[in-house]
């Protein structure tokens, strides 16, 4: 593996071993795949690797998605994805800087209805000024600015998605009424560079608020996702590198009011797990020039189970989020290779123990923010 992330301050090797040894024995080991690559104009292989992930029990799957690139929008592409699969979670890339919070939250409320509880999102901004350009309302930002915003965009989308109590529709044909307007909130949220008023106009989610990710490689983006994130990804090239960063995440979290136990920490990790006579699909780089962006592996699916089994026994991870190099090739190889071992080995389930996506992680239905001082002040 090759990479260069920097280690936070701070911790020592006792806090480190501290941290490791308050983790469960039984904790399980949660995977995640990328099922992107060069653009395309039809779902269909999609589909097919999201149906291939979720024969291997994959917790996720993600799309990745950006205004710098062509393609289809990754929200609609797996809202396709949905019902062609019935159990892996599907996580679309959605940008914060240039989209209102309304539609964000409006299009990931949707994609779990559509997949019935299955939803999440990748938060993510716009660096660039030709992405600027493409809007023309303002100027690129500063990584920090753009973050402060993705982070006022994560708590909004979650207080629009319990701007409606879970029992707000009444749909009585007998009455008329469609919902019980006690049970709408408006949020009325002020943020940096914008206001929502609320209340949504999809109803609550399936999963009260669907599963927020953010890649916390940065400083800016680490702060944000202390706050509002459910999974985390790190980059990390050994064990005790990924112990560390696991651990400033856990106390990032703690100091924010969070319960640190409830946000599991991913390394992220680009595999290639091709050989000499085997190259990747065109448009896609290959070598040591991906590190850069990440921590990457070359190796066969063996090597690689191996690695996820010595990092997840040292108690240094929740787990992996894999990108393929070339997801056609590799996501078969991981699955029926690398996973296949890690389930002969009784270290990654062989099954779906639940249907939602936060019940893949371990995650709790969060309880609405509203519905409880409603309830309180009307006793």
């Amino acid at each position: 593996m090759s990479g260069n992330p920097a280690v936070p301050d701070g911790p020592t090797d006792t806090e480190n071993r501290t941290e490791r040894s308050r983790m469960p024995a039984t904790r399980p080991l949660h995977l995640a795949a990328e099922i992107g690559g060069p653009p395309r104009h039809d779902a269909a292989s999609h589909v097919a690797l999201a149906r291939l992930a979720e024969g291997g029990a994959l917790d996720f799957v993600t799309l990745r998605d950006s205004f710098a690139r062509p393609g289809l929008d990754a929200a609609a592409v797996l809202a396709r994805v949905a019902p062609e699969t019935a159990r892996v979670g599907l996580v679309p890339t959605l940008t914060t800087t240039h989209t209102e919070p309304f539609h964000v939250s409006s299009a990931v409320a949707t994609l779990d209805w559509v997949s019935r509880g299955r939803a999440g999102w990748h938060a993510d901004v716009s660096t660039t000024e030709a992405e600027a350009r493409l809007f023309g309302r303002r100027p690129a930002a500063p990584a920090p600015a753009l973050w402060q915003e993705a982070g006022e965009v994560a708590d909004v989308v979650a207080r629009l998605w319990d701007s409606w109590e879970d029992d707000a529709e009444i749909r009585s044909v007998a009455t008329g009424r469609f919902v019980d307007r006690d049970k709408l909130h408006h949020i009325d949220f002020e943020g940096s560079t914008f206001s929502v008023k609320g209340p949504a106009i999809v109803p609550r989610p399936p999963q009260g608020r669907p599963v927020t990710v953010i890649d916390a490689t940065t400083a800016p983006a680490g702060r944000a996702a202390a706050r509002h994130a459910d999974v985390v990804y790190v980059r990390a090239s050994s064990p005790e590198q990924a112990a560390a960063l696991r651990a400033e995440v856990h106390r990032s979290a703690a100091r924010h009011g969070r319960d640190p136990q409830a946000v599991r920490v991913l390394v992220a990790l680009t595999v290639d797990l091709g050989d000499a006579e085997t190259a990747p699909e065109p448009g896609l780089e290959s070598g040591p020039q991906l590190a850069g962006h990440g921590t990457y592996f070359r190796g066969g699916p063996v090597d690689l189970a191996e690695l996820v089994t010595q990092w997840y026994r040292a108690g240094a991870v929740d787990g992996f989020h894999l990108t393929p190099l070339s997801p056609a090739r590799d996501l078969e190889r991981i699955v029926n290779g690398t996973v296949a071992l890690l389930q002969h080995r009784s270290l990654f389930r062989t099954f779906y123990p639940g249907g939602t996506l936060r019940e893949h992680l371990g995650l709790t239905r969060p309880a609405n923010r509203y519905a409880a001082p409603r309830t309180e002040a009307a006793s």
